[in-house]
């Protein structure tokens, strides 16, 4: 009898016929979401072997069950349809990674079956990989083809494609090697499969690889093996591996399956129709075309002059705005008329995209229109000002602001959703005073609804439409642009038609909006002045969707989609000098551009750099952040982080002991950062050597990222794990990290708790780490703000497990106790006179308040020497968080150590003049989600602005730029009135 297995997965439909282990049939085909249909297809395309026969039939995949009981075939759970393969064909397997359109998961055999498997996100699925070929403008072969030719592979994220997008863009905007970049995304899947699915489990031994984009993308292929180190007869990419779970499927079938006729299971799936109602809707768009009318009309009225560019004589000013993903070009007159535009996708290479606009406003101009001043903005702002000498660069902030004004002068909120970004703006007294943007998800952004569009087989622009008059948009919520394909498929099972989901999709990308991003409780905290713009506010739908959702009437400019270029133009026409240095037409006919990538090695930082040359042999170069590649030195305005990195790196060796004890390693991150003063002296005075791991490194991180179990704690935690590994490879005798509940009392707080990752963080480790159970690790719960407790506890465990006196331990500590403090006075005082320093100078002074552990390069990702370059002295927050006035009652529990302080700096900075706060959030922090809303309030409460940064593996500082040269703006447009 012939067995039948059907996998119906997120993206695709896969189906086999077996005749014993025999494969007779197959076929792998996407299904655009119409699975039912694409199932019967490919069976009947199969008929000449099927038709009149027997069969046994079992589905499988992530969208098979619902198809499965709707039709009443038999279902197989796919890990043990696939498992079924694995065992029947390669019995001695010890894991699968298996990689589909949205799902990724690891199968581990040996001892009982254990499945891994993308929760969340879709990050590193094949549904990704399209995401990011879309982004570099070529097809998925393409895509690998590229990859062969790599020469570097850049950090790039992977846990969803705004952070992918995040790391890739600036890279492609400096003139990064698309082979360079195609290789780094294979990497990042990479690195999420083993960091983010496996968990802590190791992946070792014969693994076999299934799935399309492991069957179909050699580089890919060739990343895994190379990553994992395994040897040709470990990795294992079986025959016919993109539908290993529909042949699973088959093999199963015998067991579930009573037999049917092949016509009778196609009666079956033909049958099956799903629901016949939405069951959850929202209210419709518009209810007439006289409300949609009356709509278009009021949003038409905000309009520019426009005059023809063929008969305009006179002067002109050109703005550009180089963005993430398109490129925006505006000619305007004096007057601020509009004389000529251009909107376009950079296609991957923005310097090319700014030649082609050049050469058609040379043509369009003639020698009728002298252009007097130009500026740029956007991502690729520093690029295409060097490369064709454009007069300014400004923040992409300031542009949109300056043309926001041009439309409403009372503007007080400014949204501008794009492709993949989200940027919104408040005002206050005439400048940003705060910028939101999506950080982690681009489910509301212009990419999300248009992805729908084409799966639905629709253009964006008549997709958009269907969905105006629906009575009963399907309520579809607002998740991960991946995701929400299930809530798309199950409303179409319950017969929602494309114009409801068309407008539930318009909905969603509001909420996102309203509620992820911007976090509103209510329209009031937006404004009542609020001017939307951004490409994805051209949609209708969208727009109707954010004004029914806020219940505001807002202001959509008819260039709503060239708002930063027209705003670039403006501020030209307002700093010109009379002439330009733009690029002549003459020059442009000569000009050439030529991209290499490159490693900085002036410090710790490893910046990877894009050095870009041109015709005429000037060179710029991107990617640093400091201007040591470009000939000159660092910074030297005053940067207590830097000062505070060295200090702790000078905490290893034997100190003023012999090192006859041995030597002892101590993790470089976490609380055990600040904390290597006292451990250095405490250890040195027992006669032990202390051994620091290394500063962290990306590739730091690969060491131990196979053992860290949980993708969603943060990044200065996962690192520990490699710091671990480190010490281990190093040799040391036994390795010191012990768990604390409590910090040090500083009397700031109503209580002083390490946070839980951070009090128990060696708990996990030694849980996690096979290298652990190799090593000796101690851990023991200690508090350090209990001295005489402390003495007790850790000298009866020293003198247990390192055989040291108790009466020796008790005078380290008295040593130890009095090198913290010497530290803690070291720190102040350096604060004090960086300060100073920087008054004497008249430089502002930015107070960058976060965790101990933030000043370590890799995890700040060199902000500070950013903040530097940008004119500002760095102190960090203990250095002015004991000058607060006395305790202050805060809105929230105030229990955390190092959330106390920053309170308290945030008090202080308030009475100061010439200082601003930024604090750094390392993402994922769930008390610092507390903090910076209760740091706001202070701030705010007090006029003053509030900047905060999450940081991440991203490696991309462009968001991070934009929100500190806005603040850099917002102060010098204010003067003194955000100061105190």
């Amino acid at each position: 009898m012939l067995q039948i297995g059907i996998d119906i997965g997120s993206t695709t439909v896969k189906v086999t016929v077996l005749r014993g282990g025999e494969l007779l049939y197959r076929s792998y085909e996407r299904h655009y979401s119409n699975t039912r249909e694409k199932a019967l297809e490919q069976l009947r395309a199969a008929s000449s072997i099927l038709a009149g026969r027997e069969v046994r039939v079992a589905l499988t995949g992530s969208a098979g069950l619902g198809v499965a009981k709707a039709s009443g075939l038999p279902f197989a759970q796919e890990v043990y349809a696939t498992a079924a393969a694995v065992e029947r064909f390669i019995p001695d397997a010890d894991a699968v990674v298996e990689l589909g359109g949205e799902d990724a998961k690891i199968i581990f055999f040996g001892g009982a079956l254990e499945e891994r498997m993308n929760g969340s996100c879709a990050g590193g699925t094949g549904a990704f990989i399209d995401q990011m070929a879309t982004l570099l403008n070529v097809s998925v072969p393409e895509l690998d083809a590229l990859s062969a030719r790599y020469e570097k592979i850049y950090p790039i994220a992977s846990r969803c494609g705004v952070f992918a997008k995040s790391d890739i863009q600036p890279i492609l905007n400096q003139g990064g090697r698309k082979e360079d970049v195609a290789a780094s995304i294979y990497q990042a899947i990479v690195d999420q499969t083993v960091g983010g699915l496996a968990q802590g489990r190791e992946l070792a031994g014969k693994i076999i690889f299934l799935g399309g984009p492991l069957t179909f993308l050699t580089g890919l292929r060739e990343r895994f093996v190379d990553t994992l180190a395994l040897s040709s007869d470990d990795a294992i990419f079986p025959e016919n591996a993109d539908v290993f779970a529909a042949i699973g499927a088959a093999i199963l079938a015998p067991e579930l399956s009573e037999p049917f006729r092949f016509e009778e299971v196609c009666e079956l799936l033909e049958r099956f129709q799903g629901g016949d109602a939405v069951p959850d809707s929202m209210p419709p768009l518009f209810s007439s075309h006289e409300e949609y009318d009356a709509f278009a009309a009021r949003h038409a009225l905000a309009v520019p002059d426009f005059r023809e560019i063929t008969e305009y004589v006179g002067d002109a000013y050109l703005g550009i705005d180089a963005g993430s993903t398109t490129t925006k070009a505006a000619l305007v007159a004096p007057d601020g008329a509009l004389l000529w535009s251009f909107y376009s996708s950079n296609h991957g290479n923005p310097v090319a995209i700014v030649m082609e606009i050049l050469e058609e406003v040379y043509a369009q101009c003639g020698d009728r229109v002298a252009i007097l001043g130009s500026a740029v903005t956007g991502y690729g702002e520093e690029l295409i000002k060097h490369a064709f000498k454009l007069d300014a660069g400004l923040v992409e902030t300031s542009a949109h602001l300056m043309a926001a004004r041009r439309f409403d002068p009372d503007v007080d909120f400014l949204i501008d959703i794009g492709g993949q970004d989200m940027k919104c703006f408040k005002i206050r007294n005439g400048a940003v005073d705060s910028i939101l943007l999506n950080e982690a998800c681009s489910s509301g952004c212009g990419s999300f609804i248009e992805s729908f569009a084409s799966a639905l087989g629709h253009p964006i622009a008549e997709f958009s439409k269907l969905g105006l008059f629906d009575p009963e948009p399907a309520n579809l919520g607002s998740r991960c642009t991946v995701f929400m394909n299930s809530s798309v498929k199950q409303a179409q099972k319950d017969g929602a038609s494309v114009a409801s989901i068309s407008a539930g999709l318009s909905y969603s990308i509001v909420k996102n909006a309203v509620y992820k991003v911007i976090r509103a409780a209510n329209a009031d905290d937006l404004g009542r002045h609020i001017v939307v713009q951004g490409g994805t506010f051209l949609n209708d739908a969208v727009l109707r969707g954010f004004e029914l959702e806020l219940g505001l009437e807002v202001t959509r400019p008819v260039i709503a989609g060239l708002m930063g270029a027209y705003g670039a133009a403006l501020f030209a026409y307002a700093h010109s000098v009379g002439a330009s240095a733009i690029i002549t037409s003459d020059e442009l006919s000569r000009f050439t551009h030529v991209a290499k990538p490159s490693v900085c090695s002036g410090c710790t930082n490893r910046c990877a750099l894009t050095v870009n040359t041109f015709g005429d042999g000037r060179r710029f170069i991107s990617g640093n952040r400091c201007s040591k590649p470009l000939g000159g030195e660092k910074s030297t305005l005053p940067n207590v982080v830097a000062w505070k990195l060295k200090r702790m790196l000078d905490c290893c060796g034997k100190g003023d002991g012999d090192g006859s004890r041995g030597r002892i390693g101590l993790p470089f991150g976490l609380n055990m950062l600040e904390n290597l003063p006292f451990w250095y002296e405490f250890f040195t005075r027992l006669n032990f050597e202390v051994v620091l791991s290394p500063v962290s490194s990306r590739e730091l991180y690969r060491k131990g990222q196979k053992t860290i179990p949980s993708d969603t704690v943060c990044y200065p935690a996962k690192l520990l794990h490699g710091h671990i590994e480190a010490l281990a490879e190093l040799g040391v005798d036994a390795i010191f990290y012990p768990c604390m509940s409590y910090n040090f009392d500083e009397l700031r707080g109503d209580n002083h708790y390490n946070c839980p990752v951070v009090a128990y963080y060696p708990e996990l480790l030694k849980a996690n780490m096979p290298t652990l159970k190799r090593v000796r690790f101690l851990d023991p719960y200690v508090g350090l703000h209990r001295p005489k407790e402390l003495a007790v506890k850790l000298g009866e465990y020293l003198q247990s497990s390192l055989s040291v006196p108790i009466r020796e331990t008790r005078s380290a500590l008295t040593a130890a106790y009095a090198a913290y403090e010497r530290y803690r006075a070291d720190t102040f005082e350096h604060g004090r006179v960086a300060i100073e320093i920087a008054r004497s100078a008249g430089v502002p002074i930015l107070v960058l308040a976060g965790r101990p552990y933030h000043i370590d390069p890799e995890i700040n990702h060199g902000i500070d020497e950013l903040i530097t370059s940008l004119g500002f002295a760095v102190v960090t927050e203990d250095c002015v968080a004991p000058l607060a006035n006395g305790k202050e009652k805060r809105g929230v529990l105030n229990q955390w150590t190092f959330q106390a302080r920053m309170y308290d700096a945030a008090r202080y900075v308030c009475t100061q003049p010439d200082m601003q706060i930024v604090q750094l959030v390392s993402f994922g922090c769930g008390t610092d989600a507390i903090t910076s809303d209760e740091l706001r309030t202070i701030c705010e409460s007090h006029g003053k602005l509030f900047t905060s940064i999450k940081i991440d593996e991203i490696t991309n500082l462009g968001a991070v730029k934009i929100r500190l040269r806005s603040l850099q703006a917002a102060m010098e447009s204010l003067g003194g009135a955000h100061n105190g």
